[in-house]
C-alpha cells in the first residue's frame, strides 16, 4: 500500500479516479532526486537562476525583456462578465468587477498593478517562472491581494492529486529545519510557465534559449573591446641573429624607454627589423558581422526582430512597420493572453470563487475599425448579414 493511500484511510477519503498515466516520464527520476520533507510535497529544483538574472543584466539581454515587459505592463486592461453570464445580478456583477479593479490597481501595500505585473513579467521572460501569491481578504472593497514571489524558489510536486486541500507547490525559504520550506496550496499560488512541456514542471524562459548565444556575444563583444583599445597586441617585432643576452636587452630597453612613452625608437642594427602583422587592423578583425548575428539569434529567442535589437540592415519605413507588428503579435499577444488566463483562473475563480467575470487586455479585445467594417460590407454583400443586423453591431437601431 502506497503513502498516499494510507493517507486516504486516515482522512476517510476515497478518490473517486486514479490517474493511469505518470506526470512525468520515469528517466527524469533519475536525473532529479525529488526532495521529501514532513508536511511538504514531493519537488524538484530549478537550476542556473544566477546565471540567468546575472546574464539578463547584459545590455543586449536587457533590452529584448524590456521591449516585451514595458509593452505589457502598460496596456490597459478591464474586468468584464463571463461570455457565458446570465443577465440575472448584472449589480451585484458590476460592483464585484468595479471592487476588483479597485484591488489590483493596489494588489499589496507597497506595489501598483504596473509594478506588481513588471515583477512577475521579468521572472516569466527570465526562467519560464512566474509567481504569484494569492490571498482572499474577504473584504468586499477590496476582496484579494497579490504577491509577487521569487520563481527560483518556487518547487513544484510533480504528482499533486488536484485535491484543493493538498499543497502542490512549496516555497524553499532558506532556513533551516521546519522552516526550510513553506507549502502553498492550489488557490494560493499562481504559477505562471513560459513554454510549457511534458518532461519537465517548469517552464522554458526566453533567457534560457539565448543563453548560449548572449554567452558568445559576450565574448566576441569583449574581444573586440580590447582590439579597438589596442590592448591586444597585432604585430610583433622581428630581429634574426640575435642571442639570448641581446634579446633580453631589447625587450628591456623597449619597455622601459619606448612602451607608452611616445618617443621615436632608435635602432642601430646590421639587419633591418621586420614586422610580423598578426591581423589587418581592419573592420573585419572585430568580428562585427558576427557579432549581428548573435544579436539576430538572440532577438529569434525572444520572437522579436532583429531591428528592435539594433540590427538594421535591410530595414525600411515599410518594413519596419511589418516587423513592429510581427514583435507584437508574436511576442506581445502570447505572454500577454497566458497572464490574462491565469489571472482569470487562479486569482477569480480558485481564489475568489467568481465564475461570471474574466480579465482581458483592452489592446487585444479592440479590432481595426476599418478592417470590421470590411468584414461586415463583404457578409452583407454575401447575404449572411442582414442590414438590421449590421446595424445592431455598429450600436445602431433598426431601419423604419
Amino acid at each position: 500500500m502506497g503513502l498516499k493511500e494510507m493517507w486516504g484511510r486516515v482522512a476517510g477519503i476515497t478518490a473517486a479516479g486514479e490517474r493511469k498515466t505518470e506526470p512525468l516520464p520515469s528517466g527524469i527520476g533519475t536525473l532529479f532526486a525529488p526532495f521529501r520533507a514532513s508536511g511538504a510535497p514531493n519537488v524538484l529544483p530549478k537550476a542556473t537562476a544566477a546565471s540567468l538574472r546575472k546574464f539578463a543584466e547584459t545590455p543586449a539581454a536587457r533590452r529584448a525583456i524590456n521591449c516585451i515587459k514595458n509593452r505589457v505592463v502598460c496596456m490597459d486592461w478591464q474586468i468584464v462578465p463571463e461570455s457565458i453570464a446570465s443577465s440575472a445580478g448584472a449589480a451585484d456583477r458590476a460592483q464585484r468587477a468595479a471592487d476588483l479593479t479597485r484591488a489590483l490597481n493596489a494588489p499589496n501595500d507597497s506595489d501598483s498593478f504596473q509594478t506588481f505585473l513588471e515583477q512577475v513579467v521579468e521572472d516569466v521572460l527570465v526562467g519560464g517562472w512566474g509567481a504569484v501569491e494569492m490571498e482572499a481578504t474577504g473584504d468586499p472593497r477590496r476582496p484579494v491581494r497579490l504577491y509577487p514571489v521569487d520563481g527560483a524558489t518556487i518547487e513544484v510536486a510533480p504528482a499533486w492529486d488536484g485535491n484543493a486541500d493538498t499543497p502542490r507547490y512549496a516555497q524553499r525559504t532558506g532556513r533551516l529545519g521546519t522552516d526550510a520550506l513553506v507549502p502553498l496550496k492550489d488557490d494560493e499560488l499562481m504559477y505562471l510557465r513560459l513554454n510549457p512541456r511534458t518532461h519537465s514542471l517548469f517552464g522554458l524562459g526566453k533567457l534560457e534559449v539565448a543563453f548560449e548565444t548572449i554567452t558568445q556575444f559576450l565574448q566576441a563583444h569583449r574581444y573586440a573591446g580590447k582590439l579597438a583599445a589596442n590592448s591586444v597586441a597585432q604585430y610583433a617585432l622581428w630581429m634574426s641573429e640575435r642571442t639570448p643576452e641581446q634579446q633580453e636587452r631589447l625587450i628591456r630597453w623597449w619597455q622601459d624607454e619606448v612602451e607608452g612613452s611616445g618617443r621615436v625608437p632608435v635602432l642601430t642594427s646590421e639587419d633591418k627589423p621586420e614586422v610580423l602583422r598578426f591581423a589587418g587592423g581592419t573592420d573585419a578583425d572585430l568580428h562585427l558581422q558576427w557579432q549581428e548575428f548573435l544579436l539576430t539569434m538572440i532577438a529569434n529567442a525572444f520572437d522579436l526582430p532583429p531591428m528592435l535589437l539594433g540590427v538594421t540592415t535591410d530595414v525600411n519605413r515599410s518594413t519596419a512597420s511589418e516587423m513592429a507588428d510581427e514583435a507584437f503579435q508574436n511576442a506581445i499577444v502570447p505572454l500577454a493572453k497566458l497572464i490574462a488566463g491565469h489571472i482569470t483562473r487562479d486569482v477569480i475563480l480558485k481564489c475568489l470563487g467568481w465564475d461570471d467575470l474574466r480579465f482581458v487586455w483592452s489592446d487585444l479585445e479592440s479590432r481595426d475599425e476599418s478592417v470590421e467594417v470590411d468584414i461586415q460590407m463583404k457578409l452583407l454583400a454575401a447575404g449572411v448579414l442582414s442590414i438590421d443586423e449590421v446595424r445592431s453591431m455598429r450600436g445602431l437601431g433598426p431601419t423604419v
